[in-house]
């Protein structure tokens, strides 16, 4: 019987720990399913666009306004910030806690860069009468370029909570994960603003 009851007792903690979902990878769990939504909200912008890119109303056309140098700037600017956060990620696996925050310190500084070179541009385009309800072509392009920068902007605020907590508790399981899913997030915007920059604007001087 007492043989029995301990197996019992084994087969019942076995089942517990089966049960049992740590916490970290339910996270990331979730944080995949929110990077699959945000694939669809761009997906929705992006066909928008497409669609509505030449209802200018006779308005301003966006071929006119756009500046190749500066967007090529903003994309220098947000891709390097992409491969120094693979830097970050990197001295995190090495256990280095300063040289992990010093390279969050540079990629928030780039993706601040960028966001500033962005919204230069907006103030340019609204200043030559390109505004966000010209038309519909305007509107499908503040929208869409708008909400990445937006994205940007959440990033860089999660990135330097990220670098309180890294200062106060150091490299934790938990501090890991959070590292890894922003690293993520990070070159997930990347990717977006690769096809930004192909159809927004690279098809859009042509």
């Amino acid at each position: 019987m007492a043989q029995a009851a301990a197996k019992h007792g084994e087969n019942h903690a076995h089942g517990h720990d089966h049960g049992h979902h740590d916490p970290q990878e339910m996270k990331i769990l979730g944080f995949w399913f929110f990077l699959i939504s945000d694939v669809i909200l761009f997906s929705v912008l992006f066909a928008t666009f497409i669609v509505l890119r030449d209802n200018t109303a006779g308005g301003p056309i966006l071929s006119d306004l756009i500046k190749m140098p500066g967007v090529i700037a903003e994309t220098f600017l947000l891709l390097t910030s992409s491969f120094t956060s693979g830097l970050a990620v990197l001295a995190m696996n090495q256990g280095k806690v300063k040289q992990l925050i010093n390279w969050l310190i540079v990629t928030a500084v780039l993706g601040a860069g960028f966001l500033a070179l962005e919204i230069y541009e907006f103030v340019e385009m609204v200043h030559e009468g390109f505004s966000y309800t010209t038309s519909a072509a305007s509107g499908a392009f503040f929208t869409l370029v708008g909400t990445h920068g937006l994205h940007v902007s959440l990033g860089l605020i999660w990135m330097i909570g990220l670098m309180f907590q890294l200062k106060k508790r150091g490299i934790t399981d938990v501090t890991r994960g959070k590292i890894n899913v922003i690293s993520l997030y990070w070159h997930f915007l990347d990717v977006v603003w690769i096809f930004l920059l192909s159809i927004v604007y690279l098809m859009g001087v042509m």
